[in-house]
């Protein structure tokens, strides 16, 4: 298991409904966010790259997924610059793959 819930536990207070309703909202927009940063990936868009990486790296860090994290940071670091497009595409597939398998490791876990 590539996540936690200490975070979200800690902000819930005990409200196993808040819980559930935070990982919902992750199930609906990260592969959203994640689909449409491979789009910018592979177009060269260097700004929404940094924009969409931006926008993930919070939502795995609520859920502790620490190298996942460290991954969206340096795609949003280098999402600054369009000369590190390559280096973007050599680590997009990493944050793409952990980001599946917690998708998937949720949806079972709470039946969603």
């Amino acid at each position: 298991m590539i996540y936690n819930l200490n975070k979200i536990n800690e902000m819930a207070d005990g409200d196993q409904d808040f819980v559930v309703s935070v990982i919902s909202v992750f199930l609906e927009e990260v592969p959203h966010d994640l689909e449409a940063l491979e789009k910018a990936v592979d177009g060269l868009n260097h700004e929404n790259v940094y924009k969409l990486a931006h926008k993930i790296k919070p939502n795995v860090d609520l859920l502790g997924m620490e190298q996942t994290r460290a991954i969206a940071l340096e795609i949003e670091t280098l999402g600054k610059n369009a000369a590190n497009m390559q280096e973007i595409k050599e680590k997009f597939p990493v944050l793409k793959k952990d980001v599946h398998q917690v998708v998937s490791e949720l949806k079972k876990d709470f039946n969603l």
